[in-house]
């Protein structure tokens, strides 16, 4: 293995790092002993680092010492990030989660090297011309993947995982971050864990399916694309012709069925009770009507029977390393040694414990 004197260093790996901790240039100088401008100064590659501080940064940001010269070969740009409340969403977690999509990137071309991924089969549906044809979009989406259009979507993660997305959680991404998409070849979806009820989850995941399929290369965030979005995962979860069929045609809110309809589709009932009225099965009065009864009943943000709808969880990647830690544990490990990150900072990326690495194996120099 060669010394870290002789290994190159890119100033761009050393921001990708820490982002991806989420620290500053002050928080770093701080554990490594350095000055802010000195730091800077490695960032823009006007100074070298020694190899001693090589490695209190890698110590510090979680990563190996090789992470600092792996050439970033492509990089997610926050413009490539479909996020929800765009205006509103902190600059540092925009820039955090592009770098996370960066790091999640190339694991992904990494493990495509050693197990078989699904392939990728997210058509360009195009921009919707109205909220109308967003229905039409959604209804093409569910046929394209053989979904039908009368019947719930038992998990909405596996139908996404099935088309080739990478869908992940970010534990400890901004709470003002609900999920966001990342328009790549591989598409990643990111999935708050902060939201407790499965349904708002799904909900999410198919508000991003919506920006993946409808919106690509353009810019989301505003109220024009995000309504977008909205509509279509109404429509995608509870397709209209089925909805118009099941929805209750009472005078008043007839809670009973909705709730029913709730555990059937995996569905909130807020979120039917807006179909409804986008649909015209409702007039403004009778919605305004039913949103007051969610919220002065308490259940604005967790609804009567989100504790009997079961979670779903990402498979996918977690499979994967599952499959490739089982088949080849060198393999796995040279793995983390191509992405550059240690054990801890690894499990974070994923969202989930990466396997451990048996204490027994020795492996050799790279």
């Amino acid at each position: 293995m060669r010394s870290p004197v002789s290994e190159p260093f890119y100033g761009e790996r050393l921001r990708l790092a820490r982002l991806l901790a989420t620290q500053s240039l002050d928080e770093v100088g701080g554990a490594v002993a350095a000055s802010r401008q000195y730091l800077h100064q490695l960032e823009t590659e006007t100074k070298t680092p020694t190899p001693e501080m090589r490695r209190a940064l890698a110590d510090a940001l979680g990563v190996t010492v090789n992470f600092f010269s792996l050439p970033l070969t492509t990089s997610v740009s926050e413009a490539d990030c479909h996020f929800r409340k765009l205006y509103t969403t902190p600059r540092a977690a925009m820039a955090h989660a592009a770098a996370r999509g960066t790091l999640v990137e190339q694991l992904a071309k990494s493990l495509e090297r050693r197990v078989r991924l699904p392939k990728v089969d997210f058509p360009d549906l195009g921009r919707p011309s109205s909220l109308a044809e967003v229905e039409e979009k959604a209804i093409a989406a569910r046929d394209h993947w053989g979904l039908g259009r009368d019947a719930p979507l038992a998990n909405l993660t596996r139908v996404l995982e099935r088309a080739g997305a990478l869908v992940i959680d970010f534990s400890d991404i901004s709470e003002k971050v609900d999920a966001l998409s990342i328009s790549r070849r591989r598409p990643i979806v990111v999935r708050s864990s902060a939201k407790a009820a499965a349904v708002r989850v799904r909900f999410d995941l198919a508000h991003e399916c919506g920006h993946l399929l409808m919106h690509h290369g353009l810019a989301t965030g505003d109220t024009e694309t995000e309504d977008e979005a909205h509509r279509f995962a109404g429509a995608f979860l509870f397709p209209a012709p089925a909805f118009l069929k099941e929805f209750p045609r009472t005078k008043s809110i007839d809670w009973t069925t909705l709730y029913s309809l709730k555990v059937r589709w995996k569905m909130s009932v807020r979120a039917m009770v807006r179909r409804a009225y986008e649909l015209g099965v409702i007039d403004a009065a009778k919605y305004r009507t039913a949103n007051i009864h969610l919220s002065k009943s308490g259940q604005t943000r967790f609804e009567r029977y989100d504790d009997q709808i079961e979670a779903e969880q990402p498979e996918m990647l977690r499979s994967a390393l599952r499959s490739l830690a089982a088949k080849d544990v060198i393999s796995y490990h040279r793995l983390m040694h191509e992405v550059g990150l240690n054990h801890d900072r690894f499990s974070v990326l994923l969202g989930v414990a990466a396997p451990e690495i048996p204490k027994n194996v020795t492996v050799a120099n790279f």
